[in-house]
């Protein structure tokens, strides 16, 4: 099928309303469109250079923890969960009560990253592993009550209040099966010749636009991203994310999507995901290059020490994964002295690492400040 002949889907008319059923996606496709080619080129070199500076930056796995705490809350945000990239990084207690569903929903959604990574090393992306990620997306959470690990069996809609009023109404539940079933075909069709970055720029519409769960299908279509490309040997490691674009872009993003549905444009939704992934890898990269520059800063000034040089730099270790923290989470976190964990933390006040954020004589809470800026910009 090409690209400029696409034909969506049709509306189907249901009871006082009409729902719409997209096309099956897993077959051939082509385009003549110049400008897919040229972007296509660039967003894989640009994310060929990604994947290398993730490969030989030392002790990567610290970074990649922030990464994927940024895109929790980025992909959360999009969803209207209000919990900040700084709250994301304090401990649960530290959270006013009337904000910890959302700080919930934004770990969970850290677990569901975790462990549908993890689950890749021994199984395919499938709707298997994406149920297995819903379920614990919404463990606990509000929308625990919406069959968590299960496609739908009811209708759901896109904006409005009711179907009545819906501005999209995703395909009959009783078509969710036999659509997702195409997509997962499509996602491992090897007899279909399509670059990787172009067929998951057409799974994730296609799996916006079913909307199988009855919640959380906006952040399990953004996680579908990485996984496929970590599935298919382009990532070795989970850095590259498009929340943050989308977020920035959000009615750029949503417009996208819909021009498909309502007017078939196809090519319009592929350039703006493909300049979402040259955007977003160059910023990964330059990322990866500002947290060596800072690491390489800090740890010159960590080698005029002397004794305590060697306790520091461990502190330093766990601030990269943990750059929100207390006294006693450093002392917990290096199994130190009280007294020792004390003075390790006034040095790295000294040094300008930590910046303590509360004012307050008892329970300060420290910030690595120029490195959670990497991230937060």
């Amino acid at each position: 099928m090409k690209f400029e002949t696409y034909q969506a889907g049709k509306w189907l008319a249901q009871y006082q309303y009409k729902s719409f059923e997209p096309t099956l996606v897993n077959h051939a496709w082509t385009w003549e469109d110049t400008p897919i080619n040229f972007l296509l080129e660039s967003a894989n070199r640009a994310l060929g250079e990604l994947n290398a500076f993730s490969l030989f930056v030392p002790d990567v796995d610290l970074f990649i923890q922030m990464h994927i705490t940024k895109e929790a809350q980025t992909s959360s945000k999009i969803e209207g969960t209000q919990t900040g990239f700084n709250e994301v990084l304090l401990a649960k207690e530290y959270i006013p009560l009337d904000k910890r569903d959302d700080w919930q929903e934004v770990h969970n959604y850290i677990d569901a990253i975790h462990e549908s990574i993890a689950h890749l090393k021994n199984l395919p992306l499938s709707n298997r592993l994406l149920k297995s990620t819903h379920q614990v997306l919404m463990r606990g959470v509000r929308g625990e009550s919406k069959q968590p690990g299960e496609f739908r069996k009811s209708q759901n809609w896109i904006g409005g209040s009711s179907l009545s009023d819906a501005s999209f109404i995703p395909p009959h539940q009783n078509n969710v099966d036999n659509l997702m079933s195409d997509l997962e075909q499509f996602l491992h069709n090897d007899a279909l010749q399509i670059p990787h970055l172009i067929r998951i720029a057409i799974a994730h519409y296609q799996f916006e636009t079913i909307h199988p769960f009855l919640d959380g299908n906006g952040r399990i279509g953004r996680l579908m991203i990485p996984l496929y490309l970590i599935s298919k040997g382009l990532l070795s490691k989970p850095s590259l994310y498009l929340s943050d674009f989308f977020e920035r872009n959000r009615a750029s993003y949503y417009d996208a999507l819909t021009r498909v549905r309502m007017s078939n444009d196809l090519m319009h939704w592929v350039r703006f995901f493909l300049n979402g992934v040259l955007e977003t890898s160059i910023k990964g990269r330059d990322t990866f290059f500002s947290i060596l520059q800072l690491r390489t800063e800090i740890e010159a000034q960590i080698l005029h020490l002397g004794k305590q040089a060697p306790n520091v730099h461990a502190a330093l270790q766990s601030l990269y994964r943990q750059p929100l923290t207390t006294a006693p989470i450093l002392e917990r976190a290096l199994s130190l002295s009280k007294p020792t964990t004390q003075k390790i933390v006034r040095t790295l006040v000294d040094m300008g690492v930590l910046v303590e954020t509360t004012g307050q004589l008892r329970d300060r809470i420290y910030v690595f400040e120029r490195y959670l800026n990497v991230f937060a910009s």
